[in-house]
């Protein structure tokens, strides 16, 4: 064909698309009834072109293939653990993330057991901090695809401790650093504690720069750099938020001239996960799945729709994987490069979340940046902020999860299946800040809930 396909067609300009709205309307205003703010202050319009992007956007590194299925396992027994990793690489697992709670009576070879470390990427989350450990990791494994996560800035902003002093941890970090050339940054928890994107972002790129600004880095060699996120259930925003997050690290990573290539670790939130209707849960890691696959996630860990109230368990957890499998090998979410790329809306979406953050993320290092931050508790009160804003709407019915705060199905009943406490646990002790407290929206509904259920079996 001589002519493209749209040549036959005028174009049509914003105010063109913006009467003809208008005047379908029949005399509603435009901006009251189809224009909606955000909790991140943006308002989303019902159409976008390029006139709302301030240059026309580039072609993002972001490619579709080469993205993983992630497999979690908590290492509470190593014989049972590495049993659990080597059947889930069996069932389609391509990443193994082991979380170590502690480094007595851990085995580094019997937890790699018949597991192929030159085929399969194994990423080590510590809880603790152990010079020696790491680098028995490193020594063991010979460096291959092996990431160790020791997040120590993260610590204690979920403990409110560090896991000695600042001096000491920032020692060991250091050493640990040069060892493994690996930095990680674990911002799952600012979602899960109700941190709206704009402050999400903001606090991965502050708490990075905490540890640009403390490490001694070689700009000749290559870093590698970690970010495990949490992913929410507001789909384009949150493919939005992975984008941008890319961007902004890139923006900082050049300021200190160092490799501006990052991997993603993205795990749906817990904060939307219901105790009833908990089917309901398998929906929504579904579109968080794929949010974090379209955004440009390295890897994807999807979470069993009954973490939060069952234990480890062979079902749930097979449900969980066999949806990533389902996404990359029926629906082929891994064979389309760039998918986000162009779509005016996501791409401007992107822009402002990017920009908004980077204004935020000055103004905490205006104010003694991210420690200084948590220190005076002002990271705390945003979040809380920002939660109890998202609470409120929950608590009105603007927020909606299906099956607790509407749709409800008075007959089900959740008492006798709880295996954990699906709860925030209250434990008193003495901290050097206030800790960053993930909670769940629908907690006190459900609390509730059961509070009634027992209350009618006492009186049948």
């Amino acid at each position: 064909m001589s002519k493209g396909l749209f040549d036959g067609f005028d174009p049509v300009s914003t105010k063109q698309w913006k009467q003809k709205i208008q005047f379908d309307l029949n005399g509603a205003d435009f901006n009251d009834t189809l224009i909606w703010n955000s909790n991140e202050d943006i308002a989303v319009k019902p159409f976008y072109n390029t006139d709302d992007l301030k240059k026309n956007p580039t072609t993002s590194s972001i490619s579709g293939s080469p993205w993983k299925i992630g497999q979690t396992i908590f290492v509470a027994h190593i014989e049972n653990s590495n049993l659990k990793a080597v059947n889930a690489i069996k069932r389609g697992a391509e990443r193994i993330h082991f979380i170590i709670p502690s480094e007595e009576n851990i085995s580094i070879e019997s937890l790699l057991k018949n597991i192929d470390t030159s085929a399969i990427p194994i990423h080590f989350e510590l809880q603790f901090l152990s010079v020696e450990f790491i680098e028995k990791i490193l020594t063991l494994t010979g460096k291959r695809d092996i990431t160790i996560s020791v997040d120590i800035i993260g610590n204690l902003a979920k403990t409110g401790n560090w896991f000695k002093s600042l001096t000491d941890d920032f020692s060991k970090f250091e050493t640990c650093f040069q060892s493994s050339k690996q930095i990680n940054i674990n911002t799952s928890l600012y979602q899960n504690a109700g941190a709206n994107i704009v402050q999400q972002l903001a606090y991965a790129l502050a708490h990075a720069n905490e540890y640009l600004n403390h490490l001694k880095i070689d700009t000749k060699q290559t870093i590698q750099t970690i970010f495990s996120i949490s992913v929410g259930s507001n789909y384009f925003f949150e493919i939005a938020k992975i984008r941008a997050l890319r961007l902004l690290w890139r923006t900082l990573a050049t300021e200190y001239n160092i490799n501006t290539d990052c991997h993603i670790i993205a795990t749906p939130t817990k904060r939307n996960k219901t105790l009833y209707d908990y089917n309901t849960n398998i929906l929504r890691t579904t579109t968080e799945c794929m949010s974090a696959i379209l955004g440009g996630a390295n890897t994807v860990c999807n979470l069993p729709f009954d973490a939060i109230y069952h234990k480890d368990n062979e079902f749930g957890e097979r449900i969980a994987r066999n949806q990533l499998l389902i996404l990359k090998h029926e629906s082929y979410f891994d064979k389309v490069n760039n998918p986000a790329d162009g779509a005016y809306y996501i791409e401007s979406l992107t822009e402002q979340l990017a920009e908004k953050a980077l204004d935020l993320f000055k103004n905490i290092e205006r104010n003694g940046g991210f420690l200084n931050q948590l220190k005076s508790g002002t990271i705390q009160r945003k979040i809380k902020e920002s939660a109890d804003k998202e609470q409120q709407q929950f608590n009105s019915g603007e927020r909606v999860l299906l099956g607790t705060n509407k749709h409800i199905n008075p007959n089900d009943k959740m008492e006798h299946q709880l295996q954990l406490y699906p709860f925030v646990k209250i434990n008193k002790r003495k901290t050097l800040i206030a800790p960053i407290i993930e909670k769940r929206l629908s907690e006190q509904v459900e609390q509730t809930r059961l509070k009634n259920e027992k209350q009618n079996e006492i009186n049948r």
